[in-house]
C-alpha cells in the first residue's frame, strides 16, 4: 500500500468515525463544510483523495484537527512524530510546500505546520470557524500575510498572530525562500 493509499484509507475511516461521533448526517456535514454530499460519500468510501482545502473544510466543520482526520491511531501520552510521518499536504513543482508536523485534539484542534514558499508563490485559505487563531513565525525570507484583503509584511525573525475567521493567504513576494512555522487553534464544535 502506498502512502497515498494509506492516507486515503485513514481519511475514509476517520471521516466516518468523526461524523458518527458528532451525529452528523451526510447532508448536515455537507452544509456545515460547504462540500458536496457526493464528495463526502466518495471520501468515506476511499474512492478519492480530496484537496487540502476540502480536507480543512471537513475538519473545521467537525471541529477536529486535520491530524485527527488523517491519523487512525489513538494518540498516546507522548507522541513523537518522525520526519517521514509528517504529512505533506500541499506542494508545487517549484518547491513550495506545507507539512502538517503534529496536532492534538484538546479542547479543540491544535495543529503545528511547517511551510516553505519559494519566490512568487503563495497559498490562500477560506475563512475558518469563528474563534480560530493562527500564530506564525518566519525563520527565513519575508512573508506577505493577506488578511481579509489587507497585506502585512512579516520579515525573518518576526511572528504574527491573527483570528483566521476571514479569508486569508500567505505569499512570497521577495527573492528569498520563506521558511515558517505555524500553529492553528480551532475552537471545539458546540
Amino acid at each position: 500500500m502506498t502512502d497515498l493509499d494509506h492516507l486515503t484509507q485513514s481519511l475514509a475511516r476517520n471521516l466516518r468515525r468523526w461524523r458518527g461521533e458528532r451525529g452528523f448526517t451526510l447532508d448536515t456535514l455537507a452544509a456545515r463544510a460547504g462540500v458536496s454530499r457526493g464528495m463526502i460519500i466518495q471520501i468515506e468510501q476511499a474512492r478519492t483523495n480530496p484537496s487540502v482545502g476540502t480536507t480543512v473544510k471537513l475538519a473545521d466543520a467537525l471541529g477536529v484537527s486535520v491530524t485527527a482526520l488523517l491519523d487512525y491511531d489513538q494518540e498516546p501520552r507522548v507522541r513523537v512524530v518522525q520526519p517521514e510521518e509528517a504529512v505533506r499536504m500541499w506542494s508545487t513543482e517549484a518547491g513550495s510546500a506545507t507539512v502538517l508536523l503534529a496536532g492534538v485534539q484538546a479542547p479543540g484542534p491544535l495543529e503545528l505546520w511547517g511551510w516553505t514558499l519559494v519566490s512568487g508563490e503563495g497559498s490562500t485559505s477560506d475563512a475558518h470557524p469563528a474563534g480560530t487563531q493562527e500564530l506564525l513565525h518566519v525563520r527565513a525570507g519575508e512573508l506577505t500575510l493577506v488578511l481579509d484583503g489587507e497585506e502585512y509584511r512579516v520579515p525573518a525573525g518576526s511572528s504574527a498572530s491573527f483570528e483566521a475567521d476571514v479569508p486569508h493567504g500567505y505569499r512570497n513576494d521577495g527573492t528569498e525562500t520563506v521558511e515558517m512555522s505555524m500553529v492553528v487553534s480551532v475552537p471545539p464544535v458546540r
